[in-house]
């Protein structure tokens, strides 16, 4: 897996973005960039699990949410990739990955850090689709501020 980092600077408040990033209506649209239908399961507790499932094509990833600050930070670390809306196993592509959101800077400006392992094969995919998914982000949390 190759490790990719990329930020955006958010004109409103730490909290907006968080709601923007993990509110189901708001995460559906800007995770649907990256693949079309995702939506997610779970709760964002430490020690919990939460599964990435595509609508489109059933597969997905279950991960363990590994740290959580509201507002400010989020681990989770794959651990399964998954198949049939999350009832079957199939390959190990994404399975040890890490995912992490940092939130950091002011009360009404808000750097949002996104760092990501994804399978080298996937890499110039990821390079196409999560700039958009980010600026779909930074365009949903402004334009609620």
């Amino acid at each position: 897996m190759k490790e990719m980092q990329l930020f955006t600077e958010i004109i409103a408040a730490k909290e907006k973005v968080w709601d923007t990033l993990w509110e189901d209506a708001t995460f559906r649209q800007w995770a649907g960039i990256i693949d079309p239908g995702t939506y997610m399961k779970g709760e964002l507790k430490e020690g919990s699990e939460v599964e990435f499932i595509s609508a489109e094509n059933g597969y997905g990833v279950t991960s363990l949410v590994e740290k959580v600050v509201p507002n400010e930070f989020l681990l989770l670390r794959h651990h399964a990739d998954t198949q049939d809306a999350g009832t079957a196993e199939r390959d190990k592509q994404w399975t040890g990955g890490a995912e992490t959101y940092e939130l950091s800077g002011s009360s009404h400006t808000t750097l949002l850090t996104v760092t990501f392992d994804v399978p080298t094969e996937l890499e110039d995919y990821f390079k196409d689709t999560y700039p958009k998914a980010l600026e779909k982000v930074k365009t949903l949390a402004e334009q609620n501020s």
